[in-house]
């Protein structure tokens, strides 16, 4: 078709277009990973806490999670265009921002605002694709834009790792201000000034609801590790009063963000938690086993990147045969297959990433995770975008871009907490075990500095004699490992119960094939 709504099935200036839409997207993929091979670094160069930590890898899936679904309306009513440009333009300050962060906390104030503008910029790319292309050239672009996004964004990881071989932490949230420019100048050139929008009013209240129900819920998960302190508590109560606003308004709304009805649907709600859970499995074991690789097993940024890239090439040659195995099986059978390999990394995890762990295990590891998303998240899009009818394929999108913003958050608190908690706890037991005469060395500054993150507890390492600072190494190690071994059992319940939800409730081919018929006949 043409930019004024001809009958070819590619708008004129195609190609150019699906570059800039597709360079969008790898732009929000790659900050979303980039930070975790980083993280050891960070740790000791702004003496970050776990809990810190923690913050810093959360806040840009939190920020793209919380408003991704309020702002995709946003564009479908006042321009794709505008959010395209409006995301991209603001990739560049909040990079600038997280580069040269002076502590902790205004790194993940930063990475927060990221998410943000990455919440513009990425539902964007997809709904632009779907209003512009047409047939068999819109199933192409939507191929290229998920295999190029995903495959060239995988790359982020091991380029900030090489990054942080000659040049400071803040160097790895560059990586995405080139790309962003690049989209910027090219979208505003090629991308249509006028294109068709929806005409009825935003939901607004359920907009703003959902933004805080879905950042309260985050954040909830993340602390709940520290106690049930009048904070979290607080946070509890405005979130659950957020849930209720947000589910009475889409049950009145006139345009809802979320059609009830069609969200009931088996094929939609089990495929979003099947595959929020296998896209947040891939999130929560880069989260994890960059710091894991590089604090107990010794390895520099670059080799800790380059150890995940099994997990990326999986993920290609996985999705490529997952459409031929849902044609003979169905998306069931597939998205089942996707979520029993992401257990099989889990339990692979858990039992043998101890100090001393073979490469080949690490390898195996991540490669099990790659299979997994790569083999579930075609019939998990196919399930969301199918279970909705043409008129609601706006919702399919927010919920698509979900499934991987709101299971990586998640995942990730959850994870982050467990390994936080543990990592603390068994760092008192070790200080409490101490012999007087050692106790007597360890003030309550010292204290707090080991309890804190492994980087904290190399600090104080560096001020002992070797014998001693060794001990303290090799304690801060079992700390770290016993943690990794708490996120990934909770990770492998996890994984675990979303394969049983899969089988139990997603139908089989042949009904899951007749609903899909049934809403493809409801224009």
């Amino acid at each position: 078709m043409s930019t004024e709504g001809g009958t070819s099935e590619r708008p004129a200036r195609g190609g150019l277009i699906l570059l800039a839409l597709i360079t969008g997207a790898i732009v929000a993929n790659i900050n979303l990973s980039v930070a975790n091979v980083a993280l050891p670094t960070i740790g000791v160069d702004l003496s970050a806490s776990q809990d810190q930590l923690d913050s810093i890898a959360e806040a840009f899936a939190l920020g793209l999670a919380a408003s991704v679904l309020y702002l995709g309306a946003v564009g479908d009513r006042y321009g794709r265009k505008r959010l395209f440009v409006l995301g991209a333009v603001l990739t560049i300050p909040t990079a600038f921002m997280s580069a040269w962060a002076p502590n902790a906390d205004f790194l993940a104030l930063a990475r927060l605002a990221s998410g943000f503008a990455a919440a513009l910029l990425f539902p964007t790319t997809l709904s632009l694709i779907s209003a512009l292309f047409r047939g068999g050239a819109r199933v192409q672009a939507i191929a290229l834009w998920s295999g190029l996004g995903a495959g060239v964004a995988a790359l982020g990881p091991l380029i900030g790792g090489w990054l942080l071989e000659y040049f400071w932490w803040g160097s790895v949230f560059l990586i995405s201000v080139p790309l962003a420019v690049f989209a910027l100048v090219i979208g505003i050139i090629v991308i249509p000034n006028r294109l068709p929008r929806d005409t009825g009013p935003v939901d607004h209240v359920g907009g703003v609801s959902s933004v805080i129900a879905v950042g309260g819920l985050v954040m909830l998960i993340q602390q709940a590790h520290n106690g049930l302190d009048t904070q979290w508590l607080v946070t509890l109560a405005i979130t659950v009063l957020a849930f209720i606003v947000f589910f009475w308004e889409q049950g009145r709304a006139k345009r809802p963000l979320v059609s009830l009805p069609l969200a009931r649907a088996r094929t939609f709600w089990v495929a979003f938690v099947g595959g929020a859970i296998t896209f947040g499995a891939l999130i929560g074991a880069m989260f994890i086993g960059q710091q894991f690789v590089q604090n107990v097993l010794g390895y520099d940024t670059l080799e800790a990147a380059a150890v995940s890239l099994p997990s990326a090439i999986c993920a290609a040659v996985f999705g490529a045969v997952a459409g031929r195995i849902i044609i003979r099986r169905g998306g069931r059978f597939t998205l089942s297959l996707g979520l029993a390999s992401v257990a099989v990394a889990f339990a692979i995890m858990l039992v043998t990433w101890h100090e001393g762990v073979s490469l080949a295990w690490i390898l195996v590891s991540y490669a099990f995770v790659g299979a997994g998303v790569g083999l579930a998240a075609t019939p998990a899009s196919r399930a969301l975008m199918s279970s909705v009818p043409e008129s609601h394929a706006g919702m399919g999108s927010a919920f698509l871009d979900l499934t991987r913003d709101f299971g990586g958050a998640v995942l990730q608190a959850v994870l982050g907490g467990m390994l936080a908690a543990q990592y603390l706890k068994q760092m008192n037991a070790d200080i409490t075990g101490l012999n007087p005469a050692q106790a007597s060395q360890v003030t309550s500054a010292i204290a707090d500095q080991l309890t804190s993150s492994f980087g904290g507890a190399e600090h104080v390492a560096s001020q002992f004699p070797p014998a001693i600072g060794d001990q303290i190494i090799q304690a801060a190690s079992q700390a770290f490992t016993d943690g990794k071994s708490a996120a990934m059992a909770m990770a492998l319940l996890l994984s675990i119960a979303g394969l049983l939800l899969v089988a139990w409730r997603f139908p089989g081919k042949t009904a899951e094939e007749a609903y899909y018929a049934k809403v493809a006949g409801e224009r």
